[in-house]
């Protein structure tokens, strides 16, 4: 069978990697084209566009991208139509996801979401358009399944969440090696994650290291993102004690001690990787004004919405500050302060299930194309 798969981000290139694995098993004749990265590259299929040129975010930020976007829109709807596949998947990326959802269905294909959009957080109206254009939908958090279904009277699956799979396939890195093979010194390591695209790099990132000369004692390690050169972080490197790793992100996890994280997916990935940690975000003054207004979540961070309390500490906007900061860092590098987080990241793992999130989605796609 043949799969359309459209992923517009780092997260999205991670999981369609892992649920591409599954559906080759699944499917050993399957024909795969993609929008991704080098993850789902490195699985096999075709690459059609790669999610570097995709990144844009903020309400600002897209609008002065508008005709990249939407010149974007045109060279999927004509690749999809050239291939003719059995399904159409979307992963996340609604902006997008969600008008080729419509185009497609409204020509008689099929249609699979698979990592919901965050409709719960803001834009519910966009349920009517779920509804109407996609066919299966696959949730990946628990609460989820109830706000689709108990509100929306629409039935999705709930697969459990890509990242344990992720985190349980993740090889485990000798300490020692890391340290020597990345140039790190003996200091316990805090790991900086400012984001993967340039604008919210560099909204983050200045902030993050602002209170490096307050932590004498530790080394501050820069996560790069892997849509990302160095050359467009070493103007952040001030001195010795920031260092920097591209594209081993999960490496740094297992060997960092604690964690400043901008607001997404890595404050989950974190937690999972038991490392204590702040969320800080910081957004354009006119995407803040904006977003503040139709979001009515009581927190940004997956770790306090899926456990319903502010576990790990956030720092929004002008919060997001050296002093603060440096006051929030300081109470998790706490043997107590931590040792309660700890015993809260395990809530957190049982509530989103065990492994298998990739293979139980893959498996519901095959035997509903069957």
């Amino acid at each position: 069978m043949k799969y359309y798969i459209i992923a517009g981000e780092a997260s999205g290139d991670l999981h369609g990697s892992n649920l591409m694995k599954e559906l080759y098993k699944k499917d050993p004749t399957a024909e795969i084209r993609f929008w991704g990265g080098d993850l789902m590259m490195s699985t096999g299929g075709v690459l059609v566009k790669h999610y570097k040129e995709l990144a844009f975010m903020g309400f600002i930020e897209v609008l002065f991208n508008l005709k990249t976007i939407l010149g974007n829109i045109k060279t999927c709807k004509k690749d999809i139509l050239a291939f003719h596949p059995d399904v159409v998947l979307f992963i996340d990326y609604p902006g997008f996801n969600l008008r080729i959802a419509k185009w497609a269905k409204a020509l008689g294909m099929k249609t699979h979401y698979y990592i919901s959009p965050q409709i719960w957080a803001w834009k519910e109206s966009r349920i009517a358009d779920i509804k109407r254009d996609i066919d299966k939908m696959y949730v990946i958090l628990p609460f989820e399944k109830k706000f689709y279904e108990d509100k929306h009277h629409f039935p999705v699956a709930f697969v459990g969440h890509p990242l344990i799979d992720a985190i349980h396939n993740q090889k485990k890195v000798d300490p020692a090696l890391f340290r020597e093979e990345n140039q790190l010194n003996e200091k316990p390591i805090i790991a900086i994650l400012p984001g993967s695209r340039k604008q919210e790099i560099t909204k983050m990132l200045s902030v993050m290291l602002s209170v490096v000369a307050d932590f004498p004692d530790y080394q501050f390690v820069i996560a790069g993102a892997p849509s990302q050169e160095f050359s467009f972080y070493k103007d952040f490197i001030s001195n010795e004690n920031i260092k920097f790793i591209a594209n081993k992100t999960y490496d740094l996890l297992q060997n960092a001690t604690a964690a400043l994280v901008t607001s997404g997916t890595a404050t989950l990935e974190t937690a999972l990787f038991k490392v204590p940690e702040v969320v800080c975000y910081k957004g354009s003054w006119g995407s803040y004004q904006i977003a503040k207004r139709i979001i009515t979540l009581k927190y940004i961070s997956l770790v306090n919405l899926i456990l319903d309390e502010e576990v790990v500490t956030e720092l929004i906007q002008d919060d997001c500050n050296t002093s603060r900061i440096r006051e929030e860092l300081q109470k998790i590098l706490q043997p107590d302060h931590r040792n309660t987080l700890l015993e809260k990241y395990a809530l957190l793992e049982e509530q989103l299930g065990g492994i298998g999130a990739s293979e139980n989605t893959a498996t519901l796609i095959v035997n509903d194309l069957k």
